[in-house]
């Protein structure tokens, strides 16, 4: 099917065929943008003729120190320069990226090491006792540690390991990459951050990363030599590709290494951050900083979130600052955003509830993905914005699968799409909107409860700054929704006027029968754990 009748001598060959990899756009930004800035990093900043020879330094050096082609790499980093240039040097040897988050516990760590196989570890000195620590526990073969200090940041280095700058100085600048001959071979293994059960190793391909940088660059309206801060961590779903996509435009990547209001108007004030990405909970910290942190900029900063839907009430307030935010929608396991919530032309002149209600959908497939659907028992539910189903994804940015895991992989897969696991409905245009995951769902005297809905109504209340709502067990319903609200510096409210506002806004038994004020537990990508609060809420009376 779609053959020529007669292809005699047609066939692939070195002229018409290179195996797809994100390796290749800094290859090409040596070329194309040598002397533009590639990252800056504190007081650190290094052109594509300085960046791409660190890089090749580090592939060098690492080939030198034994990692060979399909060896692991793991890193316990900060969004950092050297976190940047392992994202390149690391598969620049033919070896595999294994980034670790690094607010995991010792035995999390452990398991990792462990499971991963991991031959070398680069460490930031930050890090190190967790890294020694989870070291100590393995039973096999710990991998190398080589210590990334920063002094700058306040971290001297130690003295025990041999420390990244000295390895690096060991490579060499005109080392010939070891590019992949066949573009399924992996570029990074990132593991999820579970609830329950040991985390589950996830494979990129160098077809999938390279594919998704041209996506999320299209789906971003990105034109040439952005500013990119790094909100989202390089050890999440390799900051959703985007280090592999900016030499692709001639791009700088500034490195944030500690998230706050300041750093980010900082940022944009200084070096002319034009886009970064982050969970709702950046938002909110931009909309209630204080005034002292706040810089001017004359220019509109294009922001990607995701992480869990935005409330539309936060919308609302971060785009009178000078942020276009579009809603994205993905997962670990299609190398981060998959579908995006494009803006309309003729949406254009709607303002106010109904803009920011829009806003907040989850959107359609960006072009790196084949189909994102919804499926109820293997089909697509009716797109009338009413029945429920799950959200499926198909495509060449869909991993590999699970490392040492062919049971998840396989259940993942079922039905030949990749199965989310989040809950959604799809409006008549083909737009996802999701409602919870399947494990969030409130059933409440058999009615199904959206903690999403609940929240985005209790975050439109001028005293809360988060929130989020889980099931609490209840004799009589089974389940009732539980509200944990964390208010905004100064403000006061009680229990009983956050249930008032949510029973004029919704029906009755999606109104919160107990209010908890607390300060949310997150994970390090911002996302609020909701496992915890189930577990808080399963103790209160």
């Amino acid at each position: 099917m779609g053959w020529l009748a007669d292809e005699t001598g047609l066939e692939k060959c070195a002229a018409n065929f290179v195996p797809l990899t994100p390796l290749s756009h800094l290859n090409r930004a040596l070329e194309v943008f040598p002397e533009r800035t590639a990252m800056i990093y504190g007081s650190i900043q290094r052109n594509y003729v300085e960046f791409h020879a660190r890089v090749s330094q580090l592939a060098s050096a690492l080939k030198e120190r034994g990692i060979a082609s399909g060896d692991v790499v793991a890193s316990i980093l900060p969004n950092s320069g050297p976190q940047l240039e392992a994202h390149f040097g690391v598969p620049a040897c033919g070896a595999i990226l294994n980034a670790i988050n690094t607010r995991l516990d010792v035995d999390t760590v452990t398991y990792i090491f462990e499971h991963s196989g991991a031959k070398m570890a680069l460490v930031d000195t930050q890090f190190l006792k967790l890294a020694e620590a989870a070291c100590k526990q393995m039973h096999g073969t710990p991998p190398q540690i080589i210590e990334v200090a920063d002094p700058e940041h306040g971290f001297e280095p130690g003295g025990h390991y041999l420390e990244y700058e000295e390895l690096v100085a060991m490579g060499d600048p005109m080392f010939d990459w070891i590019m992949p001959e066949d573009e399924w071979e992996s570029i990074a293994l990132n593991y999820t951050s579970g609830t329950t059960g040991k985390p589950k190793g996830v494979v990129y391909h160098h077809r999938g990363a390279y594919l998704a940088t041209m996506g999320n660059a299209l789906s971003w309206q990105m034109q040439m030599y952005p500013v990119l801060l790094t909100i989202v961590p390089l050890f999440h779903c390799n900051s959703w590709t985007h280090p592999w996509m900016m030499p692709m435009l001639g791009g700088t990547t500034v490195c944030c290494r500690d998230v706050t209001a300041k750093a980010i108007y900082d940022a944009i004030a200084d070096h002319g951050v034009t886009h970064f990405a982050g969970a709702p909970i950046v938002l909110n910290t931009i909309i209630n900083c204080k005034d002292s942190d706040r810089r001017p900029f004359d220019h509109i900063v294009e922001v990607f979130t995701a992480g869990a839907p935005p409330p539309a009430a936060t919308l609302a307030a971060i785009e009178p600052l000078g942020f276009n935010v579009t809603q994205v929608y993905g997962l670990t396991e299609v190398y981060g955003p998959a579908t995006a919530c494009y803006w309309k032309p003729a949406w254009n002149g709607i303002e106010g509830q109904e803009r920011a209600d829009i806003k907040a959908r989850t959107g359609v497939l960006m072009p790196m993905v084949e189909t994102v659907s919804v499926h109820d028992h293997g089909h697509e539910v009716a797109r009338d914005g009413v029945h429920l189903g799950e959200i499926v994804i198909r495509g060449n940015s869909v991993m590999k699968g699970y490392f040492k895991n062919p049971q998840a992989t396989q259940e993942a897969f079922e039905g030949g799409y990749f199965r989310s696991g989040d809950i959604a409905f799809m409006h008549d245009d083909g737009y996802v909107k999701i409602t919870d995951r399947a494990k969030d769902i409130i059933i409440s005297g058999g009615e199904n409860v959206s903690s999403v809905e609940v929240e985005g109504v209790i975050a439109a209340h001028p005293a809360v700054s988060l929130c989020s709502v889980v099931a609490k067990p209840d004799e009589k319903w089974g389940e009732v929704p539980c509200a944990f609200v964390e208010l905004k510096d100064g403000a006061e409210v009680t229990d009983k006027e956050i249930m008032a506002f949510c029973r004029e806004r919704l029906a009755g038994f999606k109104t919160p029968k107990r209010v908890v004020f607390a300060d949310l537990p997150k994970t390090s990508t911002g996302k609020i754990q909701k496992f915890e609060l189930r577990a808080v809420a399963k103790l209160l009376d």
